[in-house]
């Protein structure tokens, strides 16, 4: 893939987006294929993957084990520092409270991320904590990319899960 600094013609984004989305897509299928909430994410710095995951809260009964804290806690490890502020986080689904929480203590760069949450969304649908001014740090925010595959498979997943339940 080619460099950060070539944007596309159409929607003016980098188009490392994409690509790092369709990463995190990857995750997100991983979680659908285990029963898990499909949310996958990407932590990346200078077009380096630095760390991947997906939702594993049913997997360890851990309310905290979204997608997003994984990548943000494994990405710090590898990195050798919590301080997030050359790294972007690609995420499939906006994220929780919870997780841009952390985010912001984080001090993460970047947040792209593919659908909106209306319903617990913490970036920019029901709360917008990465660009709250009471906070320390705001963070750079895209939104959209691959919004419809992002979507789709949410949607498909809670189709199953409510198929699975009424038999």
């Amino acid at each position: 893939m080619k460099n950060n600094t070539e944007f596309c013609e159409i929607c003016r984004e980098p188009v490392m987006d994409e690509y790092f989305m369709r990463l995190a897509m990857k995750e997100a299928e991983s979680a659908f294929a285990e029963g898990e909430v499909p949310v996958g994410a990407v932590l990346v710095i200078k077009d380096r993957v630095i760390a991947s995951a997906h939702n594993v809260k049913e997997a360890l009964n851990d309310p905290t084990a979204h997608a997003e804290l994984t990548v943000i806690r494994e990405g710090a490890i590898n990195i050798g520092n919590w301080r997030l502020n050359d790294a972007t986080l690609y995420v499939t689904k906006e994220p929780c409270v919870m997780c841009a929480g952390a985010m912001v203590n984080a001090r993460l760069g970047r947040l792209v991320y593919g659908c909106r949450d209306e319903r617990y969304g913490a970036i920019a649908s029901r709360h917008q904590l990465a660009h709250d001014p009471g906070l320390n740090h705001q963070i750079k925010v895209v939104s959209g990319v691959l919004e419809n595959e992002c979507a789709d498979i949410i949607k498909r997943f809670f189709v199953k899960l409510r198929r699975n339940t009424e038999e």
